[in-house]
Formats: C-alpha cells, structure tokens, sequence
C-alpha cells in the first residue's frame, strides 16, 4: 500500500487487482499535478460538479472527495476494476461510498459540469470517442484540464483536445508529467460519439460490432482467429465462461458449436459487454432480453462463477492493464479458472508464444497440452483432474 501526499493530509491508496507486496501505484505524477491544479482552480472550491475521467484505480476521486467533500463528483470509466478500486479506495479513507457517482463507459454524462479532469488512455480511438460524447455536458464556463505521464501522452491527444474540444494549451512538463488546458468552444459542429466499427467473419456466419473501447473492435485479432479453429464442438450440456469475453466472439461461436451449452461471458470492460450482447442479438442467438442460455456480465474476473460448477473456459488473457505491461492479470485468470472448473473440467488459451504460458499453467493443473503452435501464437489446453 502507498500513501498519497497532499497538503494537508495523506491518503493510502492501492490498485485493483489486490495482490500483495503489489510495486506499482494507484497513482502517478501526472494525478499529483491534476490534484495540484485543483487546489489553486476556483472551480474546485464550491459546491460545482466534477467530472472525472479515465481515473484508473480512483485516486483523483478519492483525494478530491477528501479535500473537497462539498462537490458533486462524477467518476468516468469503462473499467469496473476501476469501479471497484474507487470504492474500496473511498473506505480505505473513511470516505462514504456515496461521496462519488460511478459512470460507466456505454453511458454519458450528464451536464453542466463545471471541472473537468482527464487522463489520457492508451487509445486514442476511446479518447477521440470520450471527447464527443463528452461535449453535451460543457459549458463556455467549464474548467477542463487533462494530463499524463509525458511518454504516454501522444501529440495525437492534444490534437484531439484541439478539434473536438476547442482551443488547448499544453503546461510545462513536471515530474515527467504534462497537462493541457482546454477551453470548450460550442459552436464546433461535430456528431455525438464515434460509431461502433463492424465487421463480418462469413466462415463463422457472424457480423460483429464493438464500441470504441474493445479490444480489436474492427477486426478479428490474429489470437482468437488461431483459437477460434480449436474450440470443442458437442450436444452436451456443459457449463461454459468466457474469461475476457470482448466483442464476444468467443462465446458465439461456442454457442454454436455447443448448442445445449449455458454460456456466460465476462469482462470488466463495460462496452465490451455491451457490444457482445448487441452481437448475441445479431447472431440470433438470444432475443432482445436477458438470454437464458447466453449470457454476458460485467465482471472482474469469475467471481460469478461457483467453485467447480463449469466444465469449460475459455480465455484470450490481456498482458498488459493500462500503460503496464505483465502476466499478473494472466495468471489471476488462470487461478480463477482453476477453481470454478469441476474435476475433469478444461481451460482453452490463446497466447503470445514469449509469454510463456504453458510453464504458468503447469503450475496450476494436472496437466498442459499445446493444441497449435503458430508462429506468433499458442494454443493451449489444461486439465483439471479430481486430485486437484
């Protein structure tokens, strides 16, 4: 755990996945100066409203939900990791859950805001599109400042702040961090958001859409292509998840392989499961309400799922959470997988053949097999037998 420093107080702050003797923050140079601006900006002094965006692991909530306990704050993201850091965060610091409204990423924000205070994401399609949906909720009044780490923060960013948002002034960099000022300017004429890409797999007989925050939303990734021509086929009826679901391609073609399967999607990103129902509804697999044999949830990881209760997962883990890059969130996937699989139970993969997966999973289960070797990717498959 570290401590946030700020004027008159300190704040304890850890990130989402819990994980002990965890180096990294939940917070970096670029938050300290936001929060630095803050405190010398009239719009943070009253009882105005603030929106905050892509606040990875709730810092910038936290510590202004402290510091000013008057504001109406709004916290913006798409991650639910994010949601759940946020608030663990607030009652790590005494601080009422209420104190700060959580927005997820497949809904807009409601104005006028007075102070705005974004980080920049790794996309720049996700930027491009928060900045759209963001305009209705600006005035000609409202303080807008965004920030990040210098080598995060790509010229592509400030351009957009530019031409979405209206004129941008860049700060001096400071601690390896940068902020750009923003003044809103209405008159700009520009659509509301930025349409979800589609595209068509004819030999799947799918149509696939995904929003401006999933993964590989205008195409099928090579990974899940490769895995893809390895999943199982039968009339059983297994309980099946798909960890890490995305666009929900995965849990598509499963459900079609597997038509007497109960399928559950997961992600922790709020427009990936949107886009995946959306595509169930394309695909004819469920109506337009809850499906009973399909279904998709915002989720952390399995935790929807019963000890022992599936007989399948299947699993494209991300190997890298925001700018950082490593197997941790791998590996929690692949623990989770172990304990919701039943004896006799399997977990399909897909991965980068450098990140050695194989050798993870050893670790966890009976027994590990690879099912394809490409070039860039592996398939894998490991088994959970009754001794386990």
């Amino acid at each position: 755990m570290e401590t946030l420093h700020l004027a008159d107080r300190s704040l304890r702050l850890e990130r989402m996945p819990l994980r002990q003797d965890d180096r990294l923050r939940a917070w970096d140079s670029a938050d300290e100066y936001l929060l630095q601006q803050c405190r010398e900006n009239p719009a943070a002094r009253s009882d105005h409203a603030t929106l905050i965006v892509n606040d990875s692991f709730g810092a910038l909530a936290t510590a202004l939900a402290s510091v000013f306990p008057e504001q109406r704050i709004t916290s913006w993201s798409d991650s639910h990791l994010g949601e759940l850091a946020l608030a663990h965060n607030l009652s790590l610091n005494g601080l009422p859950r209420d104190s700060v409204e959580f927005l997820p990423g497949d809904r807009d924000p409601a104005g006028p805001v007075d102070l705005v205070l974004m980080k920049f994401p790794k996309s720049m399609v996700w930027w491009e599109d928060l900045l759209l949906r963001l305009r209705p909720a600006l005035t000609a009044e409202t303080t807008i400042i965004s920030g990040g780490m210098i080598k995060h923060s790509p010229a592509r960013a400030f351009q957009l702040l530019e031409t979405v948002l209206g004129p941008t002034k860049t700060s001096r960099g400071w601690k390896k961090a940068r902020l750009a000022h923003t003044r809103f300017d209405p008159d700009l004429s520009l659509s509301p958001g930025l349409p979800p890409a589609v595209f068509d797999l004819e030999e799947f007989g799918l149509s696939l859409l995904g929003g401006s925050n999933v993964f590989s939303r205008g195409r099928l990734d090579l990974g899940t292509r490769v895995l893809l021509e390895y999943l199982p086929a039968t009339d059983e009826p297994l309980k099946i998840a798909d960890l890490g679901c995305g666009n929900g391609v995965l849990a598509l073609a499963l459900a079609r392989n597997c038509p007497n399967a109960a399928i559950l999607g997961l992600d922790e990103s709020y427009q990936a499961v949107a886009s995946a129902r959306q595509n169930a509804v394309r695909a004819g697999l469920v109506g337009k309400g809850v499906g009973e044999r399909l279904r998709f949830e915002v989720s952390a990881g399995l935790d929807p799922a019963e000890a022992e209760s599936l007989d399948l997962v299947v699993c494209n883990p991300p190997f890298h959470q925001g700018q950082n890059r490593g197997d941790q969130i791998a590996w929690e996937m692949f623990v989770q997988a172990k304990r919701s699989l039943r004896p006799g139970g399997r977990l399909y993969v897909v991965g980068n053949r450098h990140l050695g997966y194989h050798l993870k999973l050893k670790r966890l289960f009976s027994s590990c097999e690879s099912l394809a070797a490409h070039p860039k990717f592996v398939v894998l498959r490991a088994s959970r037998f009754s001794d386990q």
